[in-house]
């Protein structure tokens, strides 16, 4: 019997009655929030109840991404043993049904959940977080890898310089992060070459997320003519390095202090790839912009009066850029997002925006957490709070708000280090196993082992 989910009221029971029931290692309960629950409601697809609803699915597809042992037979053998825990009956260990019901949930569902939490983190930040009363937001790209598969080669291929046989396929993913609470608003994926690949094309399918009065804060990547125009249009500032081939002569331009001036930009005359026609004519011919040198670096932004921000003053702020490399860090790493291990694209692409709202709900616990203990998120350990929540939701401890306090006032007892100006060497200590690298298809790797054996053992 299908249902259309459309009565609000019967869903959201079923929501809550599915969360107290294996509560203790159904993370979508935290997805029961009155105004995460609207959203839930509208974005369920019309399915039969079965053993993995979209919910119960969704749930179970997060807590996978959370636990180090990320693989559908490990989720399910935790959620059988969670139902028997529960006194609910035990379902089969086989992980086909779990797996279907993957494919069957909707990407735009979890993708939608995203953009809410995201922009409900940033909403529901102190004033106090924000720089002069603005929101901030970041923005920066990276790749991440995916399984060897002909589907994923084909949607994301691997770099030309890798042999067929020999490499993965490459993702490029842009992500607009809020400089405040550290929460994802919103993600693009792309392959990593072509017209489709570059972060510039990518982060202009986010542009809806910036709204009038935000500031925008990126590396020189980002610091050209067409980019800050059409963020100028959308009554958003900038602070960007400058572009590594764009001169900046100090004795042009208006001055406003030392080593800091406002200057004219012209607009190129070849259109971004990436851009229609039609939008790249409504570009203004020219634009004013302050460029000032501050260390090392010369900012570029559209922030042009000395009295409302200083040259210390912006460097100061475009220092919390790099905030943006270490929740990639944490995306990546900590979460094990580096790698996706999904067959198909479209599942790899799920996988990537369901990580991303786990990762969000544990940006909400630390919001929590900053509120109750008076501080900045920032100054809150990611990996503490996940540590906790994992520690916390298997042992299946009660989620009634007097247990959540207690978790709460636990995550905020772990504070990161402050550590300005830290430079560390890009090299590891440890070497890695001595086992040679894999120059030829695995097929026929495997071939000359039967005829020959295997390889003597690097030394």
């Amino acid at each position: 019997m299908h249902t259309n989910c459309r009565s609000r009221r019967p869903q959201r029971c079923r929501i809550r009655q599915r969360s107290r029931a294996i509560h203790a290692y159904d993370f979508f309960n935290a997805l029961t929030d009155p105004d995460l629950l609207d959203v839930v409601d509208q974005q369920l697809p019309a399915h039969r109840e079965r053993l993995f609803p979209p919910t119960t699915t969704l749930s179970l597809f997060m807590a996978q991404t959370l636990n180090a042992d990320a693989s559908c037979q490990a989720t399910m053998d935790r959620h059988v043993v969670e139902r028997i825990a529960n006194d609910l009956p035990p379902c089969s260990t086989a992980t086909g049904a779990y797996c279907k019901a993957r494919q069957r949930l909707p990407l735009t569902m979890v993708h939608s959940l995203l953009q809410h939490t995201g922009h409900g983190l940033m909403d529901r930040g102190a004033n106090a977080w924000r720089w002069q009363g603005r929101a901030v937001k970041l923005v920066d790209g990276t790749t991440i890898t995916m399984a060897d598969t002909a589907d994923n080669q084909w949607r994301y291929p691997q770099p030309r310089t890798q042999q067929p046989g020999l490499g993965f396929p490459v993702a490029r993913v842009v992500a607009l992060l809020c400089l405040g609470t550290g929460a994802v608003l919103d993600t693009a994926l792309g392959p990593q070459a072509g017209k489709e690949g570059s972060e510039h094309a990518l982060f202009h399918a986010l542009l809806p997320n910036i709204t009038e009065g935000d500031i925008l804060l990126a590396d020189r990547y980002y610091c050209s003519y067409v980019m800050i125009a059409l963020l100028q249009a959308r009554g958003a500032d900038v602070v960007f390095q400058q572009h590594h081939r764009r001169h900046t002569d100090f004795r042009r331009g208006r001055q406003i202090g030392t080593l800091d001036h406002v200057v004219v930009w012209n607009k190129p005359v070849l259109k971004p790839h990436w851009l229609s026609q039609e939008d790249f004519d409504e570009l203004p011919e020219t634009m004013q912009l302050r460029e000032a040198r501050v260390g090392s670096k010369v900012l570029v932004s559209t922030v042009l009066s000395p009295t409302q921000v200083s040259a210390q003053g912006l460097k100061a702020l475009y220092a919390q850029r790099w905030n943006v490399e270490l929740d990639l860090r944490n995306i990546k790493t900590t979460l094990g997002l580096d790698r996706l291990v999904c067959k198909t694209p479209s599942m790899n692409e799920k996988q990537w925006c369901v990580g991303l709202l786990a990762y969000n709900l544990i940006r909400w616990l630390m919001l929590r957490s900053a509120k109750l203990a008076d501080v900045l998120p920032r100054q809150l350990s990611f990996k503490h709070s996940l540590q906790l929540w994992l520690a916390w939701s298997q042992r299946g401890l009660p989620p009634d708000e007097t247990q959540i306090e207690r978790l709460l006032v636990l995550i905020a007892q772990r504070r990161v280090g402050r550590r300005p100006g830290r430079i560390e060497p890009r090299a590891v200590k440890r070497r890695p196993k001595p086992l040679p690298l894999l120059t030829q298809p695995r097929p026929i790797a495997r071939d000359k082992i039967r005829r020959f054996g295997h390889p003597k053992r690097l030394k």
